[in-house]
């Protein structure tokens, strides 16, 4: 079988981990059987607060190999991302058309969102199924935040002939914004051969985006509560230099380490010596940064009402679950866990079963070949 996967993130030359899950997705498939190639709609115009990339993004070669996987970068020139990113689509299709084209023909074409990708592939007009895989933004953000967003979302999914959701609260989303056919196909992790050593010293850590939903704001304000715990926070964006100043404020700068951005290898490298992985996001669709976490037997706490953390409980375990926007709760979950060396220790090794069982990348691209043979049916 002959798939083509079109995505909007992706590894990049200047952001080697931008859309790792993707890719990761992509090889799985294709260590399943699949003959894979990617294709990558490659924006040409920064956000205004990151023109000086403007020159990397050009520098970005058209086509590399990662993995073993050809993967081609499709450049294209659209308007700003406010009230025209439902519109993205129509500026890339000319380019992916011509790409797809040229690669030869296709048994399946897979579009990772709804928008840009999966609109710039149904205007494409090719005579190829489409699978259309739905990370959380199609139907969390895109239709009430973007100008035009529900209609091109839900154009989309009810013309994809099947949409892959990426927990069961996103395909219940998915269905209410027009997906006909639909399943589940869980993203998954690598598993250590053995339990990482831990911090000798109390350490909990996160991996995210720093971005205000990731509520790592929440984290900071439950430290203050925890004498001697130390934070790792891996992950750079716009809500840094607002982190650090809190973390100042609240007095607990001195047991905050900003790592940045770290290469996946590295990030997981030093999750593994946590002593609990902490993330109180909202809007968390599914969040593959818990399930790696798990898999080095490190317990993780995310927000309760969020599909993907209920998600991984349904699963089997491994993970708690506080109120969102609650520091005050969130101090108390860790200050049990940090302070119950048993309790940890069993919940580590639950949710080291449960991604074992549930959320292997092995897995992933098994189900993702069944759902692409059932595209074709």
């Amino acid at each position: 079988m002959r798939v083509a996967v079109i995505a909007e993130f992706y590894p990049r030359r200047d952001e080697p981990v931008l859309g790792v899950w993707a890719h990761r997705q992509a090889l799985a498939t294709a260590a399943a059987g699949a003959e894979v190639s990617v294709f990558v709609l490659h924006r040409l115009v920064p956000p205004r607060r990151e023109l000086g990339r403007l020159w990397a993004l050009a520098r970005q070669p058209s086509s590399a190999r990662l993995d073993g996987l050809e993967v081609r970068y499709v450049r294209y020139v659209s308007p700003p991302r406010g009230r025209w990113y439902a519109t993205w689509g129509r500026f890339a299709m000319p380019a992916l058309r011509r790409a797809l084209q040229a690669a030869g023909k296709f048994d399946v074409i897979h579009a990772h969102n709804a928008v840009p990708t999966g609109d710039a592939v149904l205007r494409c007009g090719l005579e190829v199924p489409v699978v259309v895989s739905v990370h959380g933004g199609d139907v969390l953000w895109t239709p009430t935040h973007v100008p035009g967003g529900r209609g091109a979302v839900e154009r989309v999914l009810s013309s994809a002939r099947l949409v892959l959701a990426n927990s069961s609260g996103i395909e219940r989303l998915a269905q209410a914004h027009g997906a006909g056919e639909s399943r589940v196909v869980h993203l998954g992790t690598d598993v250590p051969a053995v339990v990482p050593e831990r911090s000798p010293t109390p350490l909990i850590a996160t991996v995210a985006h720093l971005v205000a939903r990731k509520r790592h704001a929440d984290v900071l304000e439950a430290l203050a509560l925890l004498p001697g715990v130390r934070y790792l926070v891996i992950g750079d964006g716009p809500q840094r230099s607002v982190l650090e100043s809190l973390s100042r404020r609240l007095g607990v700068s001195d047991r905050v380490e900003f790592a940045g951005q770290l290469e996946p290898a590295a990030a997981a490298a030093r999750v593994g010596a946590a002593w609990c992985f902490v993330l109180p996001s909202t809007e968390e669709a599914f969040g593959v940064v818990y399930i790696e976490a798990m898999a080095a037997g490190v317990p993780a706490i995310g927000c309760d009402g969020e599909p993907g953390p209920s998600e991984i409980v349904a699963a089997g375990g491994g993970i708690e679950l506080v109120p969102p926007r609650s520091p005050a709760i969130l101090a108390e979950h860790l200050r049990r866990l940090l302070s119950d060396g048993d309790a940890r220790r069993a919940l580590g090794a639950r949710g080291r079963e449960t991604v074992l069982r549930e959320f292997t990348w092995r897995s992933c691209g098994e189900h993702t070949l069944a759902a692409y043979e059932e595209a074709l049916r």
